[in-house]
């Protein structure tokens, strides 16, 4: 099955990093790792907060109004004259509900591992954050998705599926279980929690998202 590394590979991906890269003025290869990094970090912590009745309520409402894929639709506009302090804004206070007190922590672990400042990480990820939204949003429109049992259903299709030995290893580097013992493991036990050893991939829905143009 197609997955996160499927989708940055696709011409939307492409536009994606592209986008990403010029509006935060970093190379488009870093850029890139730092997504195929981040984005399963993020979906991970998404899904540990909608393992609350409260924290499900409040993604719901959010894929349902605001985040409902439609940005996904104008990322020629959304990147074009650069990215607007709109979508930024917005951005922030994803992370914030997402992430909270360990924005800064997750921000320079992935400096650590990308090779980009941890200021310019923040940014990008602000910029990544609505886009992601959009992704969960889109999938959620397209299979009915209104419970926060299906809701955990998305999240975790999105996180899971018969993945390449690629994508194994882009999150074993990123949560480096059994490493150099860097400060990534710390955030990815404070982020996903327990399991971290536990082998898995991004396919499925992605894929069906993403694989076909």
């Amino acid at each position: 099955m197609s997955g996160i590394l499927d989708l940055l590979n696709s011409d939307l991906g492409k536009t994606i990093i592209s986008g990403v890269a010029g509006s935060t003025g970093q190379p488009q290869d870093k850029t890139s790792g730092l997504l195929t990094m981040a984005l399963p970090v993020l979906m991970q912590a998404m899904k540990k907060n909608a393992a609350t009745p409260q924290g499900a309520e409040g993604l719901l409402g959010a894929l349902n109004s605001k985040h409902d894929g439609s940005i996904l639709d104008n990322l020629g506009d959304l990147f074009g004259g650069g990215v607007n302090d709109d979508v930024v804004n917005d951005g922030g206070k994803i992370l914030g509900h997402v992430l909270g007190g360990k924005q800064e922590n997750v921000a320079n672990a992935l400096g650590q591992k990308s090779g980009i400042d941890a200021g310019s990480v923040a940014q990008i990820l602000k910029v990544a954050a609505p886009i992601l939204m959009g992704v969960l949003g889109k999938q959620a429109r397209q299979n009915n998705v209104s419970s926060p049992s299906g809701l955990e259903g998305l999240l975790g299709g999105l996180l899971k599926g018969n993945s390449p030995q690629q994508e194994q290893s882009f999150l074993e580097s990123i949560l480096d279980a059994d490493g150099d013992g860097s400060v990534i493991d710390d955030v990815a036990g404070m982020v996903l929690g327990g399991g971290q050893k536990k082998k898995g991939g991004l396919g499925g829905l992605l894929g069906g998202l993403f694989g076909k143009r």
